[in-house]
């Protein structure tokens, strides 16, 4: 038996494509971060907009096998020291890329496993559902990334 959609419906659904595409266009969603080094789920991390800004807040920590998951920001060196992991803002203020219409630039990103701040650059890949974080210090060549992968 073959389903056929009615005419109505499936206009209505390629109406939708559009704006089921603007909805990736932007890093604002829940993230899972993976670790560049083992491959492995670390955190999920909600990315917002405030202002015009990116910003993201740890919502779950993934603690390796035998670690024990870490409470507070240890680590930490600024005003974030002993905060609580979950809800710890470790991004702000990406604006968006006036030449590249899927990065977002000008951000700092917080490696909390370090204490460490770095510059920052996220930019979508195939089609939002994936985003490279790229860490550095000084230039963007001298750095390294991440991809994340989007939750919601």
């Amino acid at each position: 038996m073959k389903l056929t959609l009615p005419k109505s419906l499936t206009a209505f659904t390629f109406a939708l494509l559009p704006l089921l595409t603007l909805a990736q266009a932007s890093p604002v969603g829940l993230w899972k971060t993976i670790d560049d080094k083992t491959g492995q789920p670390r955190s999920l991390v909600r990315l917002t907009e405030n202002a015009g800004m990116i910003e993201g807040k740890i919502e779950k920590t993934f603690p390796r096998e035998g670690e024990k998951p870490s409470e507070v920001c240890d680590k930490c060196t600024d005003e974030r020291k002993g905060k609580p992991m979950i809800g710890l803002p470790i991004m702000k203020g990406y604006k968006k890329d006036e030449e590249n219409a899927n990065k977002w630039i000008g951000g700092e990103i917080l490696d909390p496993n370090n204490g460490k701040v770095y510059k920052s650059t996220l930019s979508l890949i195939e089609g939002g559902a994936k985003m490279d974080v790229r860490g550095y210090i000084g230039a963007p060549l001298f750095g390294r990334n991440q991809t994340w992968i989007r939750e919601q």
